[in-house]
């Protein structure tokens, strides 16, 4: 009998520590992507890119490529790597990256660089405007807290984390 009470009590407290468990992991995820202070991007080593918001990623190509990437991961990992994920591999939570233009990949060389420049502008006017549905804010705007340049950067920075296609 004695037996019989002990399981039941020690099922009891398995129960109570699973739901206290999986509860602290929900709200782990669902706290996760609280209030972060956006933070400035140094891109003085960039070439500078004048005050027209460019539609192409001027840093994809050339010599400041490299740079570019440099930069972009300092950039990424700052603002982004929070809820995008580290070295720009989402968890799930948020869009992966990485993935973003895949499907321009599968087109012909034409048809692909339109679709690149199409997903260049999609990026860059969601970076600069953010996201926001149903009145949430899925995406804080970045306008005016990251310049041009960091923007691209982290596009660059991107572009040289693409998922293998």
């Amino acid at each position: 009998m004695a037996n019989r009470y002990l399981c039941s009590a020690l099922r009891s407290i398995a129960r109570r520590t699973v739901l206290t468990v999986a509860t602290a992991a929900i709200a782990c995820v669902v706290f996760a992507h609280g209030n972060v202070t956006p933070q400035p991007v140094d891109t003085h080593t960039l070439p500078q890119l004048g005050d027209d918001w460019l539609t192409d990623n001027p840093y994809s190509a050339g010599p400041a490529t490299q740079e570019a990437v440099r930069i972009g991961s300092s950039g990424f990992n700052q603002n982004c790597a929070r809820f995008h994920g580290l070295e720009a591999i989402s968890g799930g939570i948020a869009p992966d990256l990485r993935k973003l233009d895949a499907e321009c990949f599968d087109m012909a060389e034409q048809a692909r660089a339109t679709c690149i420049k199409t997903f260049d502008a999609y990026f860059i006017g969601t970076v600069r405007g953010g996201r926001t549905r149903d009145g949430r804010v899925y995406m804080p705007p970045f306008q005016g807290i990251l310049s041009q340049e960091a923007m691209w950067a982290i596009k660059t920075y991107l572009e040289s984390r693409r998922a293998s296609q």
